[in-house]
């Protein structure tokens, strides 16, 4: 096609008018180099500019090639100049320690053999370990003339990205770096969060600071914490909303081996079930139609961290089937790919739900219930736990006299009377509003009874106000036979008023003699 010097010129100006200087590049290999050399790079530089003009340009980030070819370094860098941010080349391999201490690439192409006439990748794997040293999350492709499958194998078990033969066909070679770029973007995403999560743990106050309580049984639970933060044991935490579940599975966290990694929290209430996958797994670009560029799932931002799923008793049985199956193995595949993440996680778990009796209704899975809950830790509700109440109500004057920059000397009799008698439905959460807006509105030097006059018009249970060992099970069995009075002992319409199913209201029945 260009067998004289008449075409050959023709190119040029061809070539010229698409890349303006690229052309001064080509009479140079033209000269120094022989003919069937320089055609080599011709048709090379066809394919590669029509490759620019029918592909949708990839945004690939910082790449450093490494190769003893400089043929091969040539071609890759006029290839991928018009998609990267910088191309570096490099011929010398001991220069890899200075270049990848002093730089951050993106992504990295490293040949497997710099020697003449090696093809056991030795090389390769030695300056692949080199790199991994310097920055463990680099994203290394290997490049070899001399691959198989074993090869193939090897370089990923060593730490590579991914594997690639030459010579590469470009569409090839731009489609394995954009993955390799995405996945350095999940890398730095992850390690930014996790950098973020490390400085907030550094700010963390003291041992239960923000778990205020010393009745028997907040003792018994720190009692728990202490020793079950030493091992990596699932834990499920129960109790009402408001009680403090996430609270408890920080102090977990923050006690265990694994403090200085990342907590992750996820409210698996707010996450609908077409997004499960993608919010927990990941998910690949392109994978479906907002899938706009590569994500990690919440199980791998968590990796050597604690992962922390609240109101997991809202999960569907499908949902709740794909979660036993992370959990069972330790890995992810991210939605869109066929690829397994191994998860090195801490599981703890919470929610207000019965699980118990859930598992008995068919609406919990029971194997999942016992990968969960290898400890159980039961959150009392505040009602019982009425000698932390004045703990509690001081540390949240402290905390909001600061914040709105008023004076209160503390509570008055009647006020912190009021206080224990009242049935706190919302818990500690209730509580804390409740101080926060009586500050707020409150005069004088003392927060008293009549500054909590929003908590007056709710019901007050007075055996609650005398007695610290309330008897839930008579409560329960008045509410049921209240319900079923008011719905003409129709069982059905009182399940749903209770929030029950008719198998559980039949077993609460059987109970109580009702």
């Amino acid at each position: 096609m260009y067998g004289n010097k008449a075409n050959l010129y023709t190119f040029e100006k061809e070539l010229f008018d698409i890349e303006h200087n690229f052309h001064e590049k080509c009479l140079y290999w033209a000269v120094s180099r022989d003919f069937s050399l320089w055609h080599y790079f011709v048709i090379t530089a066809i394919e590669s500019i029509q490759t620019m003009n029918i592909m949708d340009a990839p945004q690939l980030g910082k790449i450093l090639i490494i190769d003893d070819n400089e043929d091969l370094l040539f071609a890759a860098k006029m290839l991928l100049k018009k998609y990267a941010k910088e191309v570096s080349i490099e011929k010398d391999p001991r220069r890899i320690p200075f270049l990848v201490s002093n730089n951050s690439y993106d992504v990295i192409l490293l040949d497997m053999n710099f020697t003449e006439d090696t093809t056991s990748g030795k090389e390769g794997f030695f300056w692949l370990k080199k790199i991994k040293e310097i920055d463990p999350q680099a994203v290394v492709i290997l490049i070899t003339a001399f691959g198989d499958v074993e090869m193939a194998v090897q370089a990923l078990k060593e730490g590579a990205t991914d594997f690639i033969l030459k010579p590469w066909q470009n569409e090839k070679l731009l489609a394995t770096l954009t993955a390799a770029t995405r996945l350095k973007e999940s890398y730095d995403q992850v390690d930014k969060l996790s950098k973020k999560q490390k400085q907030l743990q550094s700010d963390l106050k003291k041992p239960y600071e923000d778990i205020i309580g010393t009745s028997a049984s907040m003792k018994n639970i720190f009692s728990i914490i202490d020793k079950v933060a030493q091992t990596d044991a699932n834990v499920l935490i129960l109790g009402e909303n408001g009680t403090g579940k996430e609270l408890i599975a920080r102090a977990i966290h923050e006690r265990s081996m694994r403090k200085d990694e990342i907590f992750v929290g996820v409210d698996m209430g707010a996450i609908t079930e077409t997004l499960f996958e993608s919010e927990l797994f990941g998910h690949k670009r392109g994978a479906f139609t907002d899938a706009k560029e590569d994500r990690a799932g919440r199980f791998e931002i968590a990796d050597k961290g604690s992962l922390f799923l609240d109101e997991i008793g809202n999960l569907s049985m499908p949902l709740q089937s794909k979660l036993l199956t992370v959990i069972q193995k330790r890995e992810v595949t991210r939605i869109g790919t066929n690829k397994s993440i191994p998860v090195d996680i801490r599981l703890i778990c919470a929610t207000n739900m019965p699980l118990h009796e859930m598992v008995l209704d068919n609406t919990f899975r029971q194997d999942l219930l016992y990968r969960i809950n290898t400890v159980e830790i039961f959150l009392p509700p505040l009602r019982e736990r009425l000698d932390d109440i004045p703990l509690l109500a001081n540390h949240f004057l402290k905390i909001y006299c600061n914040k709105y920059r008023k004076q209160f000397d503390g509570f008055t009799a009647s006020a912190m009377q009021l206080l224990q008698r009242y049935s706190w439905p919302g818990n500690i959460r209730e509580l804390q509003h409740a101080i926060e807006r009586a500050i707020i509105m409150a005069d004088g030097t003392e927060l008293d009874a009549r500054d909590f006059f929003f908590l007056s018009a709710k019901p007050v249970n007075e055996r609650m106000a005398t007695s610290a060992t309330f008897n839930l099970d008579e409560v329960e069995k008045t509410t049921i036979q209240k319900v079923i009075d008011k719905n003409g002992g129709n069982i059905s319409k009182a399940a749903k008023e209770l929030g029950l199913t008719r198998a559980s209201l039949y077993r609460r029945l059987e109970k109580y003699g009702l």
